[in-house]
């Protein structure tokens, strides 16, 4: 348990500390009708419905804060997959951060 606490508090640090460029050609903007900032936002509800990225993760790939993205997954009527087990391990990550 505490080696998996670990390994996700590292995987925060480093998704938060490493940027991947990512190069989307403007025709594919103009065909999809969309703005960067609406398909970034596409992509963040997808890979947490897809329970790929935590809440934290896609709200910060969305551009928003934790409140805006639950707001936004409400208004699009995707459930909150957050469970005993994550409350605990973002306590952790808190307590770890001196935050709580």
């Amino acid at each position: 348990m505490w080696v998996r606490q670990w390994f996700l508090l590292r995987l925060r640090r480093i998704v938060e500390a490493a940027v991947m460029p990512l190069t989307i050609p403007d025709e594919i903007l103009v065909a999809a009708h969309m703005t960067e900032l609406e398909l970034k936002r596409e992509l963040a509800l997808t890979l947490f419905q897809k329970e790929r990225l935590t809440l934290g993760c896609a709200s910060t790939l969305a551009g928003m804060s934790q409140r805006e993205f639950q707001r936004l997954l409400a208004d699009r009527r995707i459930p909150i997959h957050y469970g005993v087990e994550e409350f605990e391990q973002d306590l952790e990550t808190l307590r770890q951060m001196g935050r709580l």
